[in-house]
């Protein structure tokens, strides 16, 4: 979790004193990632990563992701923006569970309702609101995010398709820098930032993840996730020295305990293993 939550915190880093451009930085990132990601692959079953594991549904979704996050941390907080990736992430798995028709205990609802309200609260217009553009397309990162987890579920090998999908979002990212290539910069520091978000917490992130979830249970995975946005806004307020905003508080305890509270009634309801 503190690597993932350390994406947030190196993407801000690099994007918040305009150390490189959000589209150079994207494309960095999803390079590195997929360099790191091919060479576990390679180091474990002694070849790259197959193309018959990638999927170009869930490799938009990753470039989507990974785009509208860089573009919203040139305006965003660390902990802000980790909140509403967050949030809309949950949101998102939520809404397809229930279109689903999946049974959701009433405490479940609350839940439910109670994290949507601090997603809103969060975002309301006032002094401390974040930036409306920057939190929109934080939000849309957190829905593509969704999307690509629901994509993914029951991965037979999860390390090589995600290498192999971030291998299809390079492409795709280096359309994303062309587009922009007026507004192309970049400082060493803003390169190691982007090298260290994409390499060590995204790809090395991952294999620690799918490593780690062999001997998880899965409702306890999902609860352990509660504690990303928690760590990133810790590391923003002790790393950036950014505020810690009375707003943020609230928000945070509404989102996570809503969040928690539908976990803990989905894990009850959840037939025991036999």
């Amino acid at each position: 979790m503190t690597a993932f939550a350390a994406n947030s915190i190196l993407c801000r880093a690099a994007l918040g004193p305009n150390l490189i451009d959000p589209a150079t930085f994207t494309t960095v990132r999803v390079t590195s990632a997929a360099v790191v990601l091919a060479c576990v692959v390679l180091a474990r079953r002694r070849h790259l990563p197959s193309g018959r594991y990638a999927d170009w549904r869930l490799a938009l979704m990753l470039f989507a992701y990974a785009v509208f996050f860089s573009f919203a941390y040139v305006s965003l907080s660390a902990g802000t923006g980790a909140l509403i990736l967050f949030g809309a992430v949950q949101l998102t798995m939520f809404a397809r569970a229930f279109h689903e028709r999946e049974h959701f205990p009433p405490l479940a609802w609350v839940g439910s309702a109670l994290a949507l309200g601090g997603l809103v609260w969060l975002v309301l217009p006032g002094l401390t609101a974040p930036d409306p553009l920057g939190a929109a397309l934080m939000a849309l990162s957190g829905v593509a995010w969704g999307l690509v987890s629901l994509l993914a579920r029951g991965a037979d090998h999860p390390v090589e398709a995600n290498a192999a999908n971030f291998a299809l979002c390079v492409p795709l990212a280096m359309m994303v820098s062309l587009i922009f290539l007026a507004d192309a910069h970049w400082t060493p520091l803003g390169l190691a930032l982007a090298v260290a978000s994409g390499g060590l917490a995204s790809g090395g992130g991952y294999v620690l993840w799918y490593a780690l979830l062999k001997y998880i249970p899965a409702a306890r995975a999902a609860i352990l996730q509660l504690s990303a946005p928690a760590i990133a806004a810790l590391g923003g307020v002790v790393l950036l020295g950014e505020d810690l905003t009375p707003r943020l508080i609230v928000a945070s305890a509404a989102m996570l305990g809503g969040v928690a509270l539908v976990l803990a009634q989905k894990a009850k309801a959840q037939p025991p293993a036999e």
